[in-house]
């Protein structure tokens, strides 16, 4: 059953979320050898769709949330679809590269796989990779730690326990490619910016329907602005992106 902790705030999720380093999506695509087909699985808004689109010369973009595919931004080469991960509706060996960012946690993984396996042709890569809690300061740093563990700690769903190992905790049934280098999600942001995307947490809006009580303004907000200084400054956030990447080897 598809666990939908997005689609009551798509359109935030879509303005708020950082994008990914241009300099992965090279990366994925000179591995993945051809660039005729890839497949953004459980797409959200379409960052990496998008970015895909630079590369190859059709993009499948899928989510199981109509309001998340709703928020996302059109492409010419981006074909966007309600559709699970795990039945795709894409041809079998159609596709080179498939991609999941940030969600491979919410999805079933064996069917997942099985689906991956199907329509991913022999040599085709998937790519799969999350990123934790940012880094700013160590100060700043604390007060993030603390809300996320302690404030809304008991809201976050099991899934997110994979996303804090980096995913090394899932089975990965391909062949793994183990040097790939490091990447890492970078911004210039204001406390405002930080304290909005901090907002589009699935736990921190499940603590608002359960509470009735916003705990971005009504717990983060203060601390974080008093730790952050001059609430207009901008300054360096960044998230290492934690990265799987396997090649499709039939036997």
């Amino acid at each position: 059953m598809f666990k939908d902790h997005f689609s009551r705030h798509a359109d935030a999720y879509a303005g708020h979320r950082p994008d990914y380093p241009a300099a992965l999506f090279d990366y994925l695509a000179t591995g993945a050898g051809a660039r005729e087909v890839a497949w953004d699985v459980a797409t959200g808004n379409g960052q990496a769709a998008l970015a895909l689109a630079r590369h190859f010369a059709q993009v499948w973009a899928t989510d199981a949330s109509a309001e998340q595919i709703r928020a996302a931004t059109p492409h010419q080469r981006v074909a966007y679809g309600v559709a699970p991960a795990e039945t795709s509706g894409l041809e079998s060996a159609s596709v080179d590269l498939i991609t999941v960012a940030q969600a491979l946690h919410w999805l079933d993984l064996p069917r997942f796989y099985a689906e991956v396996l199907r329509v991913l042709r022999p040599g085709g890569v998937i790519a799969v990779w999350c990123y934790h809690l940012m880094s700013v300061s160590p100060e700043v740093d604390r007060v993030l730690a603390h809300f996320y563990a302690d404030t809304i700690g008991a809201d976050w769903p099991p899934e997110r326990r994979l996303v804090e190992d980096g995913y090394r905790s899932l089975e990965f049934p391909f062949a793994e490619i183990q040097d790939a280098p490091a990447f890492s999600i970078e911004r210039l942001w204001s406390v405002e910016q930080v304290l909005n995307y901090v907002s589009t947490w699935s736990a921190v809006q499940r603590y608002q329907r359960r509470l009735g009580v916003d705990p971005v303004e009504a717990h983060l907000a203060p601390a974080l602005r008093g730790t952050w200084g001059d609430r207009n400054r901008q300054r360096q956030v960044g998230w290492p992106i934690l990265l799987r990447l396997g090649i499709h080897r039939p036997a």
